[in-house]
């Protein structure tokens, strides 16, 4: 008992997280750093695990259909995700810059910064829209649609094109979120993200099989309701910025001019997360077109198990972005010690989640799988794919928890480099040969999946222990 806690003493107390000759002032004690990091990090982390718990509850609802429509649904997601990396990156800048401001005590420029990141975001959306309304059929082709899949190619065109109006209406509502997380407001993107799921699994049921007096519109219909929680998330996000007592303040007079100064800070964080979210997406788009030229059912199988894998990364992203608000404020206010401090918290809490996730996905992992599907080759697979899934875990919470300090700090361009390395070359590449030339179909694109995860599990740990993160200036 004794080893016990001093052994949890050196692991998680704030004298033994930085080194003395580091220490710049006096450091919080244990129950400040994490109660204070934790009241922080639960909107976020319950906001990214109820956007996944969404997904998972999708899957299972369109899983009702058929492995088709699982299919079709799973064809468009990487298309989205690289629509989505777009304001993703400029939401990165606009999280680090008003941190910073909000830091430095300076609420005129924390708000200067939002604005600007709002028309930036606005001017996305329009372009955004715009290209995926002209190369729907092209993208998703190119993410599989053809052979076998070309049956589903219709109702995915469909499924991608309503769902990229929703991404697009509420990229002006994940703006406002980003801002207010680098103020340290996490509620108001965990009230907007529950509002917005709700409604998106209560459509989900009237409309995927027709409910009540709604009509029977499968997977359209889940593609509506997605839209629909979209809306209302944007409108609670808008709403949060017109109370008159609020730190941020949205001004539409405000946004008709656009910032030169604070538009080059978010742009010099936003290039290299644009740069990290581009090498990312197009790796994973890839990766999911070698995986869907297997068939159908293989292609379902995998799409069943990256939305269970989602649940690993929406912990992981939680604490990441509550870490990142923080490390913002800290290097704001001049204390890098802090700001160390808290992203080894964040990985700390991180570390104990992973191995309760462990034991799920290992132990579990067959009847997680049997939810969505009882077809034996999907659960019979998917139950081998999920042990692989609960190793996985062990590494991806805390990777996905030092790129966002990374990110928070301004250090984007580093982690764009290993997305480019790891994501975009490595993973692919190491899937086909795998899945093809050795033949261990779907199975081996999960083991490139482990490589690429430990490998930047190990290049972000490195990197944050360097510190260099520290000393980046954001003007």
């Amino acid at each position: 008992m004794k080893f016990l806690s001093r052994f949890l003493y050196w692991l998680f107390s704030p004298e033994k997280l930085i080194k003395p000759e580091k220490r710049l002032g006096d450091l919080p004690s244990s129950k400040e750093l994490y109660g204070g990091f934790l009241k922080l990090a639960w909107p976020t982390m319950l906001e990214s695990a109820v956007t996944a718990m969404t997904s998972f509850v999708d899957t299972m609802m369109v899983g009702t259909l058929s492995t088709a429509a699982i299919s079709a649904v799973g064809l468009t997601g990487q298309p989205r995700l690289l629509i989505f990396a777009f304001f993703f990156s400029i939401n990165a800048g606009i999280t680090a810059v008003v941190s910073r401001k909000k830091g430095q005590g300076d609420r005129d420029g924390a708000n200067a910064a939002m604005h600007t990141g709002l028309l930036l975001c606005l001017a996305m959306a329009v372009v955004a829209f715009t290209l995926a309304s002209v190369f729907s059929v092209p993208l998703l082709k190119f993410a599989g649609g053809t052979g076998e899949n070309a049956a589903i190619l219709p109702e995915a065109r469909v499924y991608f094109l309503i769902t990229v109006a929703g991404v697009c209406i509420n990229a002006f509502g994940m703006a406002i979120n980003a801002a207010q997380r680098a103020c340290s407001n996490t509620k108001i993107a965990f009230r907007t993200t529950l509002i917005a799921n709700s409604v998106n699994v209560v459509f989900n049921y009237l409309l995927i099989n027709g409910h009540f007096f709604f009509p029977r519109l499968e997977v359209r219909g889940a593609a509506i309701a997605t839209l629909l929680g979209n809306i209302c998330a944007c409108t609670v996000s808008v709403m949060s910025v017109l109370k008159r007592d609020g730190y941020l303040k949205l001004s539409f007079a405000r946004l008709k001019q656009i910032s030169v100064r604070y538009m080059g800070m978010i742009g010099r964080v936003s290039m290299g997360t644009g740069l990290e979210q581009l090498f990312l997406r197009t790796g994973m788009f890839m990766f999911a077109k070698v995986v869907a030229e297997l068939g159908t059912d293989e292609f379902a199988t995998h799409q069943i198990c990256m939305t269970l894998i989602s649940i690993t990364f929406a912990f992981g992203d939680g604490l990441g972005v509550a870490a990142s608000a923080l490390v913002g404020q800290n290097l704001g206010k001049n204390r890098s010690d802090l700001s160390e401090i808290s992203a080894k918290a964040a990985q700390r809490v991180g570390m104990v989640i992973s191995v309760v996730l462990f034991t799920v996905f290992m132990f579990g992992g067959r009847w997680l799988v049997s939810l969505f599907s009882d077809v034996p080759f999907v659960v019979d697979t998917g139950e081998r794919i999920m042990r692989i899934i609960a190793v996985v875990a062990l590494f991806q919470v805390v990777q996905t928890i030092n790129t966002g300090c990374l990110r928070g700090a301004g250090d984007t361009h580093y982690t764009a480099f290993v997305s480019f390395f790891s994501i975009a070359i490595t993973r692919p590449i190491i899937a086909y040969v795998l899945c093809y030339p050795v033949g261990l179909g779907v199975i081996g694109a999960w083991i490139a999946l482990f490589i690429d995860q430990t490998t930047r599990s190990f290049a972000s740990s490195i990197r944050f222990a360097g510190g260099k993160w520290k000393t980046i200036k954001l003007g």
